[in-house]
């Protein structure tokens, strides 16, 4: 005889929450971070949440510019620099302006896990002291130089769309029309606007600046599309070579026949030729 089997569901265990999230909780001993409810759970922006987790989770010296977060989140350098704003208007972050020992002034981010605290009473850590540079082989120092060369600036200065040339201009705003990921801001076309004018400059005509500032771009940006345009404007083409130097020579009159003397002479029409217009053939045959 067949064991007895009922279709009832199973009884839910003590305790167990009958509807939402159910957490499974692992106890860790490395590799977390500690962050407060108040943050993890704040109202608004999820952008905003996880940009803050992740300065949370990152050792003190990492650096958290907008061009660094931009390489790590997919999210765009306007949503970074906004949740940057939010945070510090909640109290979450501060920058500071200091003045190092030889005289530079240089900005440095505090990010507090409590709005506005301050756990040490002396105040922040004194920036740590530069540690002496290692000796690198020739060909790691030429390395290193490429890549401080084209690395983005932390902070530069606002340029005025206004003074950028306008020509530039129009061709920036119009790559959106090839390509609807390609919208800049105004500072950004106007960081761009020198280098597109340097491209005109040298003769290249504007669709063709188009053509090749949109060929073959990736399928998803990992940075803001103006650093992709920028990498691609970064060398000044050659100039138009000047067109050759003419050297038309004068036409060739064809052969004539002397209406007087049948001889042989160059002239555009029919008619006499020199001599028997100056009357030369008659002194000579007399």
């Amino acid at each position: 005889m067949a064991d007895p089997q009922s279709n009832a569901p199973l009884r839910a265990a003590a305790g167990a929450p009958t509807s939402g999230v159910i957490h499974v909780r692992t106890r860790l001993t490395a590799d977390f971070t500690v962050i407060s409810n108040a943050l993890a759970q704040r109202r608004g922006s999820a952008v905003t949440v996880g940009v803050a987790a992740y300065i949370s989770s990152l050792p003190d010296g990492s650096s958290v510019s907008i061009a660094a977060l931009c390489e790590h989140f997919s999210e765009g350098e306007i949503l970074i620099s906004r949740a940057l704003r939010e945070l510090e208007a909640a109290g979450y972050l501060e920058r500071r302006r200091e003045r190092l020992s030889t005289g530079q002034i240089r900005t440095r981010t505090y990010f507090y896990d409590i709005p506005g605290g301050d756990p040490d009473p002396d105040g922040p850590p004194a920036p740590p002291k530069p540690r002496r540079p290692r000796k690198q082989p020739a060909a790691a120092a030429t390395a290193t130089a490429q890549e401080t060369a084209h690395a983005p600036a932390q902070a530069e200065a606002p340029v005025p769309l206004t003074d950028a040339d306008p020509q530039a201009v129009a061709v920036l705003t119009a790559l959106r029309r090839v390509d609807p990921r390609l919208i800049l801001s105004e500072q950004e076309a106007a960081r761009l606007a020198p280098a597109v004018s340097q491209w005109l400059a040298a003769g290249v005509e504007a669709p063709q600046i188009t053509e090749f500032l949109t060929a073959r771009l990736p399928d998803r940006f990992r940075a803001r599309p103006a650093g992709i345009l920028a990498f691609r404007l970064r060398e000044t083409p050659l100039p138009t070579p000047p067109p050759p130097a003419r050297t038309d020579r004068p036409a060739v009159l064809p052969f004539r026949t002397c209406d007087g003397c049948d001889r042989a002479f160059r002239a555009p029409e029919p008619g006499r030729c020199r001599d028997c217009r100056s009357g030369n053939h008659l002194r000579a045959a007399g």
